[in-house]
């Protein structure tokens, strides 16, 4: 595969790059608030295997990018690309003051990276990349079955309608770019079943911020055993009700408010709920997620 480029241009993304797409998930990640942009980029002649609607196969030579923006200043550009061996790899390129140029950060990521009005911003490690992605059947989060949905969730907390030229799952499986995905799920686009739309919105919340870390043990490789499945596996039309039940009927074994057995969730009782009071948290022993955020996502706990 080479060593990693030093500038991002010599990535592939660039405006003379006619093989690069443009997306957006309808439940993205949170993150400081930051505005973002997705890219992916498919080998020619190849396509995403999609027979296992929660496990997508990614051609080898597959590129995605992922840019981050503070306050209209563009901050860092991460990179994700699937080598040749079919490893991994994950990368994240810095742009300077003027936003004209972004070059490769060191592996081990930088700690507090200086913005305008003196704060600062944490630019991830290599490590910290592993850490999220491949806990998850696939290393590629928010470009799936449920995020790539025609039919969108309008509560989603940040998300932003889907541009013309973003593809959902028909128009990739009518450009030949996804192949073998369910005749169902174009007839019916992916939602997520629950009883109410406030439901839906806080199952698709937590699937695209926690899912892929707290995922089923049976499918994802590193999967955190607290019996506590937040993915939404579009193949199972019970999948919402069971990660309901999951957060309603289970006890977290984390020491809160003084005592073990504290419930996920407490129904009408959000004082009561570990899960709420986890997400609320910035004690790095306590918050999640653990990674890639120093700030509470106040519509998400809404």
């Amino acid at each position: 595969s080479g060593p990693l480029p030093q500038r991002l241009d010599q990535t592939g993304l660039h405006p003379a790059n006619a093989s690069v797409m443009p997306f957006s998930p309808q439940y993205p990640l949170w993150s400081d608030g930051a505005t973002k942009r997705r890219w992916i980029a498919l080998p020619a002649g190849t396509a995403i295997e999609a027979s296992r609607p929660a496990a997508w196969q990614f051609p080898r030579g597959t590129k995605l990018w992922k840019e981050f923006a503070i306050e209209g200043r563009r901050v860092e550009t991460r990179f994700i690309e699937r080598l040749a061996d079919g490893e991994w790899r994950y990368a994240t390129y810095v742009w300077n003051d003027a936003g004209t140029e972004a070059m490769l950060a060191s592996a081990q990521g930088i700690a507090a990276l200086p913005l305008a009005n003196g704060r600062t911003y944490a630019i991830p490690s290599q490590a910290d990349c592993r850490a999220c992605h491949e806990g998850a059947p696939t290393p590629v989060l928010g470009f799936s079955a449920l995020q790539l949905s025609a039919d969108r969730d309008p509560l989603a907390p940040h998300a932003e309608a889907r541009r013309a030229d973003e593809p959902d799952l028909r128009t990739l499986v009518a450009g030949g770019l996804l192949r073998g995905l369910p005749q169902r799920l174009l007839e019916a686009p992916p939602r997520i079943a629950a009883p109410t739309p406030t439901a839906r919105a806080a199952l698709g919340y937590l699937h695209g911020n926690c899912g892929h870390c707290h995922g089923d043990p049976a499918t994802a490789d590193a999967a955190v055993p607290v019996g506590l499945t937040l993915t939404v596996d579009v193949s199972d039309p019970a999948a919402g009700a069971k990660a309901l039940r999951a957060l309603v009927e289970g006890s977290s074994r984390f020491r809160s408010f003084q005592r073990r057995g504290a419930r996920h969730v407490v129904p009408g009782d959000p004082g009561a709920s570990v899960l709420v009071e986890r997400m609320r948290s910035r004690d790095p022993r306590v918050q999640m997620p653990p990674l890639g955020t120093s700030l509470p996502d106040a519509a998400a706990l809404a």
